[in-house]
């Protein structure tokens, strides 16, 4: 029998030209899509530039209605509510009823168009319940009674970052969205991004996150709502620190993503935390600017007792490394909140003074000097953890200090400051690290004798927070009291610093520029604004052309402590998990890795 013949598959010239035509429109359209758009990604993600658009185009401004993704909202809590069906009814029938009869051809589309613009000029007049008092209150040189309503800001069209942090504090939200419009009317509505990171509330702060969005969306703001669950299930395993450097490099994530995905660099980052009037948070971008600060902070005050305490010790230190005082906000000036002289002087005349570190509340944070260099919030790794039977470990006195994320933060802006190299111009060479020098090839130096500061007769006593208080009242529920008993430590010795301690002094390093802005007030619940503006701000004011620099220009900067207070965390247990503070040593030349020159 004969083997049958395999058929043969003829393909004709005119099907290999329309085959060869086809794979060529096919690559033609891909090469075109990859020149001219965005990825295809989610629309909750910042999507990357096309070849040609990177090339062609400078995103300028923050287009939302160009880049939809500009506009997201991430982790939506979406269980059913009890009264969805009636929102949804509602809704329908206003449409049906009042909106739908009239929309009859393109003729009619100015009427809505008409709508939305008084719709956005209503919601740019948004105050809140509280920022509409602002222009109301005492603030030092005519701060709320100025006509440059800030031109010089909003003339740079700079782009600003704002960050919020939440959890639980649907007090705060309303006015905080006040802030971002009043800021934006002020900036530019396409000059801001704001990132609104919710930590699990189990308030109603979901509820106002929708309505941010939504007031957002139609202003034609770019933000990113996202929620994330709780960091850590049982309480007592939580290490404070750790988790709220996560929050915040959260919140920053679509900084750098906007960065990395689409060339675009922000001028300024807001931290919104508490309530801030509008004007004081422009006030600390102008000191921010005229200083060309790594970080200006303004300065928080809680309710206790019927008066007001300086809040955030517990993240503040003075230039000298001294946790500020629990002071009153009626105090006078040389029983204020900074120990040192010269923070003293400067905060008696209501004027921008340099610190270590601080927090404080609304602050602002030059990314150029920190993210964008690669600073990240970090937190110490070796707490121990409660929720094991493990016995907790004797620590070496040596350990780095297990404080807050936020003193973290400021030591490696003093770090990454004093990489730049020494005030006189010269640079580091090598990286051999100074720590193992014998005493005595170092001559001797005198201690350092530092100006004797009046103490306050008393400070008072933060009080214990109770069962069940919200954790978002103030900030003062993280610092330690200071009492008879447990007072600041004194600063070290020459004797107890390593042996490298004077080789290169501190003072001789570019230093971090950070500022506290005593004119910027952050409150919480509870607070009288008039009474507060009226303690800190009620007297009479000294002239700008008396001070050297004017109101808003520091002309010394000091170079950082040889030592700071420590007060530390070195346990698990959350935001109230107990701390213990000691004196430890700061020495910019071990941190940077000189060498012997």
């Amino acid at each position: 029998m004969p083997p049958t013949s395999t058929p043969k598959i003829n393909i004709t010239p005119q099907t290999q030209r329309l085959a060869i035509r086809g794979v060529l429109a096919f690559l033609g359209l891909f090469i075109i899509r990859a020149l001219f758009f965005s990825s295809s990604t989610s629309n909750e993600e910042i999507q990357s530039h096309g070849v040609l658009e990177r090339v062609l185009m400078s995103d300028k401004y923050l287009d939302v209605a160009k880049y939809p993704f500009l506009q997201s909202r991430q982790g939506r809590d979406d269980r059913t509510s009890l009264f969805d069906e009636e929102v949804k009814e509602g809704v329908l029938d206003y449409w049906t009823r009042f909106e739908k009869p009239f929309i009859t051809d393109k003729a009619t589309a100015h009427l809505d168009t008409q709508v939305m613009r008084t719709v956005i000029d209503d919601l740019l007049k948004f105050h809140g319940w509280v920022a509409s008092a602002c222009p109301t209150l005492i603030r030092p040189f005519g701060q709320n009674n100025r006509e440059d309503h800030y031109e010089d800001l909003a003339a740079k069209d700079n782009l600003y970052f704002i960050a919020i942090v939440i959890h639980s504090a649907d007090h705060f939200l309303v006015d905080q969205l006040a802030i971002i419009v009043q800021l934006a009317r002020r900036l530019g509505t396409r000059n801001i991004f704001v990132s609104m990171l919710d930590q699990a509330s189990t308030d109603s702060t979901p509820t106002l996150a929708d309505l941010c969005e939504a007031v957002m969306t139609i202003l034609g703001i770019a933000f990113r709502i996202r929620r994330v669950p709780p960091m850590t299930v049982d309480p007592s395993a939580a290490y404070y620190p750790l988790e709220e450097a996560e929050a915040r490099n959260l919140a920053l994530d679509p900084l750098h993503e906007l960065w990395n995905k689409r060339s675009i660099r922000f001028h300024r980052v807001i931290w919104l935390k508490g309530f801030t009037c509008p004007n004081d948070v422009l006030e600390s971008l102008r000191v921010s600017e005229l200083n060309s600060a790594a970080m200006v902070c303004g300065m928080d005050w809680a309710e206790h007792n019927g008066f007001f305490i300086f809040s955030d010790r517990w993240r503040t230190r003075d230039i000298e490394g001294d946790p500020f005082r629990a002071a009153k906000s009626n105090s006078k000036p040389e029983a204020g909140p900074p120990r040192d002289k010269a923070g003293t002087e400067r905060f008696s005349h209501h004027l921008p003074f340099q610190t270590f570190c601080c927090e404080s509340g609304t602050h602002v944070v030059d990314p150029e000097q920190s993210y964008y260099r690669n600073i990240h919030y970090r937190a110490s790794y070796t707490a121990h953890n409660l929720s094991t039977t493990q016995e907790q470990p004797r620590w070496d006195p040596e350990t780095p200090c297990m404080d807050s994320t936020q003193m973290w933060f400021c030591r490696d802006l003093w770090t990454d400051a004093a990489k730049g190299g020494l005030k006189d111009g010269s640079r580091r060479k090598g990286h051999e690290k100074l720590g193992n020098h014998k005493r005595d090839e170092v001559p001797d130096v005198a201690a350092r004798a530092p100006e004797p500061v009046p103490e306050p007769a008393a400070e008072p006593e933060p009080a214990a927070a109770a069962a069940g208080e919200d954790e978002d009242s103030g900030t003062d529920l993280d610092a330690m009291n200071e009492d008879a008993a447990n007072p600041a430590p004194e600063p070290l010795a020459p004797e107890e610093l390593p042996a490298s301690a004077f080789l290169i002094p501190n003072s001789a390093y570019t230093p971090a520029r950070i500022l506290v802005n005593p004119r910027c007030v952050t409150t919480y619940g509870g607070v009288s604004h008039t009474q507060l503006a009226l303690d800190l701000f009620g007297g009479p004011h000294a002239d700008e052309s008396s001070h050297e620099g004017g109101n808003y220009v520091l002309e010394d900067w000091a170079g950082p402590p040889d030592s700071f207070v420590c007060q530390e965390m070195r346990t698990t247990g959350g935001r109230t998990a107990p701390k213990s503070q000691r004196r430890v040593g700061f020495l910019l030349q071990n941190e940077v890795g000189m060498s012997r020159t």
